[in-house]
């Protein structure tokens, strides 16, 4: 059982995976990994199929290794429900009571994790607020948008207040304004001591909130350490960021103004368009101001990861 955390004054990895491998019948999700990741936020990276979502069930113990040992703040993860108690998941599917409003949604939350009722409503409105859904809160969540879900999902992440989160593509599919939000909000936490593993394919995403990644393909470990180095692969090719929204025309305009758009592309359904640059960071952070600024709307913003999938082949082929 988990009892009251001490720590020494060595500095303890706080999620370990101990020669761990996971497979489903021929299919092997993770292979052999040996990893530790220490206090603060760590960025998990790789492209679709990497085997991250797989690293996360298995620290969050809905998963069994099939082989080797998993172990959260010191303990075995596996089979021992006291560990939930101190880590909070925020994952990529969707799995919210659809016929609840948002408040509902999370004073549940906040009961399944033994909140009182009078603690777990004051839970709620206290999270809510923190995630800016506060105004949205007696809507019913099968009316949210992609942003909304993905905040509401952040907000029952932390119920239980958690020493260590995990989240899972946190911002797929939000827009620039709850992108920029989410990051804050995650920033906050890791501020008040939260461990945090963050899960993307967006390698700008996890740069913003940190520099220690830990990169994986085909269920293998391919890289750890300083996100620098790899900026520096990625940089010697353009990324390209999809945005999608109405009256694209008009912003893709907009968007050749800028030194470091490279070029523009409309998709063939006229509500997307490919944007290449060569300096992402300027490009990301113009983002929000400029979904606020124009005729247009920006309702989704992600990356094609043509540059991501050259570094991995770059490292992998190395």
């Amino acid at each position: 059982m988990v009892g009251s955390i001490t720590r020494s004054p060595e500095i303890k990895p706080v999620i370990a995976f101990h020669d761990v491998s996971k497979w489903y019948g021929d299919v092997i999700g993770i292979n052999k990994l040996t990893l530790d990741i220490m206090p603060g936020v760590c960025g998990l990276l790789g492209p679709n199929g990497a085997g991250k979502s797989t690293l996360l069930q298995l620290a969050t113990g809905q998963l069994c290794p099939s082989q080797g040992r998993v172990e959260v703040l010191g303990e075995t993860v596996w089979n021992n429900s006291a560990i939930n108690r101190y880590i909070g998941l925020c994952p990529e599917q969707d799995a919210l009571y659809e016929w609840m409003t948002g408040r509902e949604f999370i004073t549940c939350c906040a009961r399944l994790a033994g909140c009182r009722k009078r603690a777990a409503d004051a839970k709620a409105d206290e999270l809510l607020e923190l995630v800016g859904m506060t105004t949205h809160a007696n809507r019913v969540v099968r009316g949210y948008s992609k942003g909304m879900r993905q905040r509401t999902k952040l907000a029952q992440a932390l119920v239980n207040d958690p020493q260590v989160l995990f989240l899972d593509e946190p911002m797929t599919g939000t827009d620039p304004v709850a992108r920029r939000d989410l990051l804050e909000i995650i920033h906050r936490l890791a501020l008040k001591g939260t461990t945090i593993l963050v899960s993307s394919h967006v390698l700008y995403e996890v740069q913003t909130l940190t520099e220690n990644i830990v990169l994986m393909n085909h269920g293998r470990l391919v890289a750890q350490g300083s996100i620098r180095q790899i900026r520096d692969l990625m940089d010697q090719q353009p990324h390209r960021i999809v945005l999608v929204g109405r009256n694209i025309r008009s912003l893709a305009a907009k968007l050749l103004e800028y030194p470091d758009v490279a070029g523009v592309h409309l998709g063939p359904d006229g509500l997307s368009l490919v944007a290449q640059t060569p300096r992402p960071d300027e490009f990301y952070a113009r983002l929000p101001s400029l979904a606020l600024s124009g005729p247009w709307t920006i309702d989704e913003v992600y990356s094609e990861d043509d540059n991501l999938d050259a570094v991995f082949h770059y490292l992998v082929d190395k």
